[in-house]
Order: structure tokens, then sequence, then C-alpha cells
């Protein structure tokens, strides 16, 4: 299993937003209003919502600034008329990427994400084309240390998909979108803080990357796609190895 990986991977797409917060909060505000207005402002019966503010909290956004967002969304209030749009896509050597936008224009979102899969090898697929490989899931990383006897103990009633194990050993509970919170809140009541949790699309297999050149290649590839004002997540089945990361770091 390739667990540890998929970590590594998600820390490291990552890396690049968290030089620059000020994008990474608008993204953010941006997911709890459209989260908010979907599903309305209680976090407790709206799941989607849930999540946005754990990420947010994550992120050392504070609870004003997340209400301020919740409460233009649930208003329905100037400013709120984002759609969501998800494009799909081949990165080098056909590696597979989705890429989850919010726009108020979807021209100048769709220009500019075929723009950045032309410039870095790659080329945007049609509707379907990938999709078919991701299934959206929560995914809470527990201490080490923590048995299985124990996560399966303190989050049976909340119904996880399932438990894994990590190739460092560590555990990562496996949820879906809709039970995320009452996991997550059910490991915290028994006292498992998780290490990370996040809920996205987490694709059925991935491809190994082994050659570092490769490896450069894909990374610009979603980091240019990460940068763009309207896309909000990017994610990929590339399963780098983990000494290809630390080569580039």
């Amino acid at each position: 299993m390739a667990g540890h990986s998929k970590w590594a991977n998600i820390k490291h797409r990552k890396a690049a937003q968290d030089a620059k917060r000020g994008k990474i909060f608008t993204k953010l505000i941006r997911e709890l209003t459209v989260a908010a207005r979907q599903g309305g402002g209680e976090p407790d019966d709206n799941p989607r919502l849930r999540a946005a503010i754990d990420k947010a909290l994550a992120n050392n956004m504070t609870k004003d600034t997340i209400q301020r967002a919740i409460d233009r969304g649930a208003g329905n209030t100037e400013g709120d008329d984002m759609e969501e749009t998800v494009y799909e896509g081949y990165g080098p050597e056909g590696v597979a990427v989705m890429v989850e936008c919010m726009t108020d224009n979807r021209n100048r979102t769709v220009s500019e994400v075929r723009h950045a899969f032309n410039k870095h090898g790659g080329n945007m697929g049609t509707s379907g084309s990938v999709s078919f490989m991701f299934h959206k899931q929560g995914r809470l990383q527990l201490p080490e240390g923590i048995t299985e006897e124990a996560a399966m103990e303190a989050t049976l009633d909340a119904e996880p998909e399932e438990i894994e194990q990590l190739d460092n050993g560590a555990l990562e509970v496996v949820t879906s979108p809709e039970t995320f919170g009452t996991v997550k809140d059910a490991l915290v009541a028994a006292g498992i803080e998780p290490v990370s949790s996040d809920v996205g699309l987490y694709p059925d297999n991935y491809t190994r990357i082994e050659d570092v050149e490769l490896a450069r290649r894909i990374i610009k590839l979603t980091d240019m796609l990460e940068d763009l004002d309207d896309v909000q997540n990017v994610y990929t089945n590339a399963d780098f190895d983990d000494a290809i990361l630390d080569q580039l770091e």
C-alpha cells in the first residue's frame, strides 16, 4: 500500500500554497461561502460546510472570518454568484489530473486551465475521461502508536468506510464526505487527535513516479494549476517515490 506516499504527495502539493497564505484564504472563503449557500449555514446539518470549517481552522483562519464567509453564503448576499466546475485531463506520461474550480467566468477559467495543461506537456480531456478513477472521500491520519482496535472502538458508531495502515505503520481512517465530521468528532472525543484530515478526491489506483525529471514536470503542472485564481483544488494519481521528493526539496 502506498499510503505514506499519498500523504507525502499531498503535503508536497500544499507546500506551494502554504507560501501564498492570502491566496489560500481566498480559496477557503470561497468554499465556505458556496458550502453555506448550497447546504445552509449550520455545520451540524451540512457536512461539506463542516469540512470547510475544519480546513479553514487548520490554516489558522480566524473564527470571525469564517463566520463572515458563512453568513455571506447563507444569506445569498452579493458576491455568492460563483459556480463550481471540474476539469479533467492528463499530465506528462498520461498521469490523471482533476481540477476543481469556482468561477464567475467559465470561459476565462477553461482557457487558463487548458493553457496550463498545454504548457507542461499535458492535455485537457472530455468530461468523464479520468473522473471514474477518483472518488470523494474523507481521510484522517492518526498519530503513530494508535492501534487498529482503538481506532475501531472510537469510530464504530460513526461508521467509517475502512481503516488502512500506512507505510510508516500509522493508521488512516477513510470516510464518506457525509460522515467525515462525525468520525472526526468521535476520534477527538476518544482522545485521538488526527495528524492530518481532509475531504478530497482520491484515486482508486496510483501511478508510481520514480523519475526525477518526470516528477518535476508533473509538479510544475499542478503548481501552475493551483496558482490560478479560479482553481480550488488539484488532484492527481501520481505517487512520487519518497527519494524523488527529497531530490525536489
